[in-house]
């Protein structure tokens, strides 16, 4: 399998998961973790469910992964994110030593990676890991741009958001 074409299949598989997470009323945020060109592990947000804001995708993969896996694994395997891990999730990757970050879109409020921070990049903790981002970007958006237009409960403050519609249009679109 071509370098790009294994990208584009592992980042397809973890915008899968983040089609479960929509579909389970989660924030869509989903990943998997691929070592020796292999899923090992996927996760999806379990925020709403679990009332728990720990409970992101990455933690929920990685979770996953060292039940079968020893933790020394993590140096060899990368993670493909539908967004931007954010400061806490690139904090637990740094320390995990994970080999490397590919996300699709970025995290402007919460971003651990570049956006708002770079954990990714300090010397003065553990060894930095590389990020990649901007694989199918869009599709990624989208699956956030449905879910933020429909009503959440489970929000700490819902808002109603009965007239708002889905923007489907992406700035360049003509």
């Amino acid at each position: 399998m071509e370098e790009d074409s294994r990208h584009a299949y592992f980042m397809k598989q973890a915008l899968l998961m983040g089609e479960k997470a929509l579909e389970a009323g989660e924030t869509p945020v989903g990943c998997v973790l691929v070592y020796d060109n292999h899923i090992v592990s996927s996760g999806m947000n379990d925020t709403n469910r679990s009332m728990n804001g720990t409970r992101h995708a990455e933690f929920i993969a990685i979770e996953q992964m060292l039940r079968s896996y020893p933790k020394s694994l993590l140096r060899s395997t990368k993670l493909y994110v539908t967004v931007e891990p954010c400061v806490m999730c690139a904090s637990a990757l740094r320390q995990y030593r994970i080999q490397a970050v590919y996300f699709g879109c970025g995290n402007e409020r919460f971003g651990g990676t570049g956006s708002i921070l770079s954990l990714h990049t300090d010397f003065s903790i553990d060894p930095p890991y590389p990020v990649y981002g901007g694989l199918f970007s869009k599709e990624a958006v989208m699956l956030l741009r449905r879910f933020y237009v429909q009503e959440n409960e489970r929000a700490p403050k819902p808002r109603p958001k009965k007239n708002r519609e889905l923007n489907t249009r992406f700035e360049g679109d003509t």
